[in-house]
């Protein structure tokens, strides 16, 4: 099959940097390794259809991998190599859009110096490994179903592990839950007659169970093969997910016999070499990009498939057997207890929506039942039974959508480990707060800005181990990621003990760009949002991970996509803090409903304090601020809500009005408004592109009379008004 039109533009555009990157590039220096790596894995996923394109680019791919490999920087072969790929692909690139077979690309990767008759014996003794997967899904398609589940929570428990044994090798809690995992697959992967997953996992597990029988001892480079087979295995995990989604069976190879190959000579206790893979229709991942993210099932089934026994190939694995796993899945079912279910995320947005409409429900029928039944009456007792169900039905159906943290700060983890391996940094990456429960939509919109937040911590935060030393720190650098609640916030910070952000770089480098004007004044704050302008970045050189001054950005856009801020504290040579605050984002909130003239609105009752008729004595009027409140001893602004929107109110002054005292972000304010008129649940309803992105307004609720009201948002509000 052909390429699309726009998958040549995108080739033309990745063999445009590859030249600029090979341009710059010197035998005996690694500027351009890892871009040059990044975009030929990139060029070789778009050619799966051109044989010809894919094979060339994938030899030098595996050329580049190797040096990545050994921590080696170019070589003169390698350039050169890379320079005759360069040449030889327009020309190729042409003849692919006319329909033409490409001419053979003149390179000389497949004349190797070496003898390879050992590596060709071993890819010959792996070859029955490296085939398509088979799923027979016609027959299998249920057991399939529950074996996805169970591997994608194997896999996430594998790689949380792994990270566990990289800074404790001896952890035998760890070590042992990690070989059951491995196990488990094994046994059901022999089951079904998935070879390619039953042979690495057979292998693996062989691996940890010299480990256990303290044989072996972990190492950081075993840990790296071992979660290299862990990727692995998600890839081919992620076929199974598409062809159970679409239908789809699998039409790539994902190799694996390079990896047996390494996770034998490992076991032998060989020295690592990390052989590259054999020339693959499914891409490795590039090391500096993020962890393949798992299709994670917010509440993975108990498997139910029964194991039959796999194959033993090895002598160490053969005291593991199927009767093993039966008993793993058995202990699995007891923690279990057959209280999961798999749901699909439609319905739980779809039960949300019709809660959502039978609280408004229930409200105008307390509203009805006010005006035409005594208090105590049968008819208002009844609505009160049916206000205490609604209330119950409601969180548990929000309950149903909150889901922790902690796989995505799992992801951040594995991802720091692998971003300091290539940086040569040494790094200790520390979690808490990770059981913190948040919206599903808010926990998969963090994901992509977290990203960029700790490759930016990583790669502009923490120095190198000598620079570190030189300056009077531990060679080793700290990256704390944290989540936990702050008043009506919940608040996701990233902390690190680096070089720390300096204002007057940022400065320097806004004027060069033309953002700035030389003789600008701005604050230490003003010079820290800059980071998140599009195109900004203090990086020296570009590489594959940073430099581009597109990370930050992204991180603002999504924050402000789910109403949120970010706030940064730094000192130069100690570090920086960045705080992701996020508001309640839930479809059905506590509001506090107030008038103000002939309109009501409503405030998030998490951000209000307290409520109060002020006495005369309290208001004062300070030059160049305003009108304050003095409340215990402290001054507190005073804004007075018609003002804020233009529309007539009764109370004229502030005492014959009532102050509502509310708090945001550790900021304490008060809001003038004429009455208070009841605290209920409200649904937040959009109020469409007209009033989209008003400073002051998260939505709008419909009330029990039937009337609208405006759900106030008091970050946006007070800094409006403050303005």
């Amino acid at each position: 099959m052909p390429l699309a039109p726009e998958s040549f533009q995108a080739l033309d555009d990745s063999l445009s940097r590859l030249a600029a990157e090979s341009i710059l590039a010197q035998a005996g220096r690694d500027d351009g390794l890892i871009p040059s790596y990044s975009l030929l894995g990139e060029m070789r996923e778009r050619c799966t259809d051109e044989p010809a394109l894919r094979d060339a680019i994938a030899a030098v791919h595996g050329l580049i991998d190797k040096r990545l490999d050994a921590a080696q920087p170019f070589d003169e072969p390698t350039l050169a190599e890379l320079r005759r790929l360069i040449g030889w692909l327009p020309e190729a690139l042409e003849a692919a859009k006319a329909g033409r077979a490409p001419a053979p690309f003149a390179g000389e990767t497949a004349a190797p110096a070496a003898p390879a008759a050992a590596a060709s014996a071993a890819e010959a003794e792996h070859a029955p490994a490296d085939v398509m997967l088979e799923l027979h899904f016609a027959e299998n398609q249920e057991l399939l179903t529950e074996f996805y589940a169970e591997a994608v929570d194997h896999l996430q428990q594998i790689e949380a592990a792994l990270l566990v044994l990289d800074q404790r090798p001896d952890d035998p809690e760890a070590l042992n839950s990690i070989f059951r995992s491995f196990h488990t697959i094994k046994g059901n992967a022999g089951f079904l007659g998935l070879v390619p997953m039953q042979t690495l996992a057979h292998e693996v597990e062989s691996l940890l169970d010299l480990a256990r029988n303290r044989e072996l001892r972990l190492t950081p480079a075993i840990i790296t093969e071992i979660l290299r087979s862990r990727d692995a295995l998600q890839q081919l995990t992620q076929q199974i997910a598409m062809a159970l989604e679409k239908g789809h069976l699998p039409s790539t190879i994902v190799p694996v016999s390079h990896l047996v190959v390494a996770v034998k000579a490992l076991a032998r206790g060989d020295a690592p070499t990390a052989p590259a893979a054999p020339t693959p229709v499914a891409p490795k991942p590039a090391p500096a990009a993020a962890p393949v993210v798992p299709i994670a099932s917010e509440a993975p089934a108990a498997a139910t498939a029964a194991v039959a026994p796999a194959p033993e190939t090895a002598p160490a694995a053969a005291t593991t057997s199927a009767a093993n796993a039966i008993e793993n899945q058995a202990s699995a079912k007891a923690t279990a207890g057959g209280q999961t279910v798999r749901v699909n995320t439609e319905k739980l947005d779809s039960l949300m929506d019709v809660v959502g409409e039978l609280v408004i429900v229930q409200s105008q029928l307390i509203e009805s039942a006010r005006g035409i039944c005594d208090d105590g009456s049968p008819m208002q007792r009844n609505v009160a039974q049916l206000s205490r169900i609604a209330k119950e039905l409601q969180h548990t159906a929000m309950s149903l959508r909150m889901i922790p943290i902690k796989p995505t700060f799992q992801k951040m983890e594995r991802l720091s480990r692998d971003l300091a391996r290539n940086f040569g940094k040494k790094v200790h990456f520390q979690v808490s707060g990770e059981d913190t429960e948040l919206d599903r939509t808010v926990v998969e919109e963090i994901a992509d800005p977290m990203v960029h937040m700790v490759r930016n911590a990583l790669d502009h935060g923490l120095e190198l181990p000598d620079v570190r030393v030189a300056s009077g720190k531990s060679e080793q650098g700290t990256v704390h990621l944290s989540a936990y609640h702050q008043g009506s916030n919940i608040v996701i910070e990233l902390k690190d003990d680096g070089r720390g952000i300096d204002p007057d770089k940022i400065f320097k480098k806004a004027v060069e760009k033309g953002i700035l004007a030389p003789n600008a004044s701005l604050t230490r704050e003003e010079c820290y949002a800059l980071i998140f302008a599009p195109g900004f970045s203090t990086a020296e050189k570009v590489t594959a991970v940073s430099g581009r001054g597109v990370g930050m950005d992204v991180v603002k856009r999504n924050i402000e996509k789910l109403r949120g801020k970010i706030e940064i504290t730094s000192e130069v040579g100690k570090g920086s803090t960045f705080k992701i605050k996020l508001p309640l984002t839930m479809a059905i909130i506590d509001g506090l409903v107030v008038r103000v003239g002939a309109d009501k609105f409503i405030l998030p009752s998490t951000s209000v304090q307290m409520a109060m008729r002020p006495t005369k004595d309290s208001i004062t009027t300070v030059h160049g601020t305003g009108e304050v409140l003095e409340l215990r001893g402290k001054i507190l602004p005073l804004h007075r809500l018609h003002r804020r929107f233009g529309i007539p109110a009764d109370a004229t002054q502030p005492w014959d009005g009532i102050v509502v005292i509310v708090e945001h972000s550790g900021r304490v304010s008060a809001l003038l408004v004429d009455e208070m008129v009841s605290k209920q649940e409200v649904v937040i309803k959009n109020l469409g592109a007209f009033m989209q992105g008003l400073p002051g307004v998260a939505g709008g609720a419909i009330l029990g009379d039937g009337n609208i009201a405006l759900i106030l948002d008091p970050a946006s509000l007070l800094q409006a008004a403050a303005a």
